[in-house]
């Protein structure tokens, strides 16, 4: 089995370098897409002195469209036989992928979600973030008629026959629960995995805010009902 590592990056210059090291660290056959959504922090500059190496291709966006669109591009070149998103910000650990991927080497599974509730080691942080966390996917399941315990995780592990099938039209954050609702909607096969979790403060970089839970609300319902 091949993976495709798909990393959307944006304003990640202090971490952009480990994450990559880390995802090469993994024992496994790979390709690692990176699509650097406009960076303006130097990210770019990092990047560029890392193209051409073996297993990297990184793809640059001219103007900055949000992680959706990042994903949009990076799904477009994938050649593996799974699938898997990967973050630039060093909350999630790559070394948690052969856990991620058992299900679908099993044939249990199409789709994997790596749950940041489902009792792995994390790291305590905003109380009000968990609230909005379990909030939405509460709503999301309401919607799907899924039994999640973590719809905005980023990892979100796929064959690449699902996600083929999956046309995207989420910029920004709002791809978490489009994804969601449209592997619900084509009845594949979904488990979830226990995943650790080093989550950061706004000091430390973190980007989603607030006015990202209302339009992931709003998303909720487009993608339920309107799209």
């Amino acid at each position: 089995m091949k993976l495709s590592i798909v990393i959307p990056v944006y304003n990640e210059q202090a971490t952009v370098r480990e994450i990559i090291r880390r995802v090469r660290a993994t024992d496994f056959d790979k390709e690692i897409i990176v699509v650097d959504d406009c960076s303006t922090d130097g990210t770019r500059e990092v990047l560029r002195t890392m193209e051409g190496d073996g297993d990297l291709r990184i793809l640059y966006h001219e103007k900055n469209l949000g992680k959706g669109a990042a994903l949009r591009t990076g799904f477009g070149r994938v050649t593996g036989d799974i699938v898997i998103v990967q973050d630039a910000d060093l909350e999630y650990d790559p070394g948690e992928y052969g856990r991620l991927i058992e299900p679908i080497l099993q044939d249990k599974a199409d789709v994997v979600f790596g749950s940041r509730f489902l009792g792995a080691p994390r790291r305590v942080l905003y109380f009000w973030h968990m609230v909005a966390n379990k909030t939405l996917t509460l709503f999301s399941n309401m919607m799907t008629n899924l039994n999640l315990t973590d719809m905005e995780t980023c990892y979100k592990v796929f064959r690449r026959e699902v996600i083929e099938r999956i046309s995207i039209s989420s910029k920004r954050f709002g791809i978490e629960p489009e994804l969601t609702a449209k592997v619900a909607r084509l009845g594949v096969r979904i488990y979830e995995i226990p995943i650790s979790y080093s989550g950061r403060t706004y000091i430390d970089g973190k980007k989603i805010g607030w006015k990202d839970a209302i339009s992931a609300f709003f998303s909720i319902l487009k993608y339920r009902f309107f799209d």
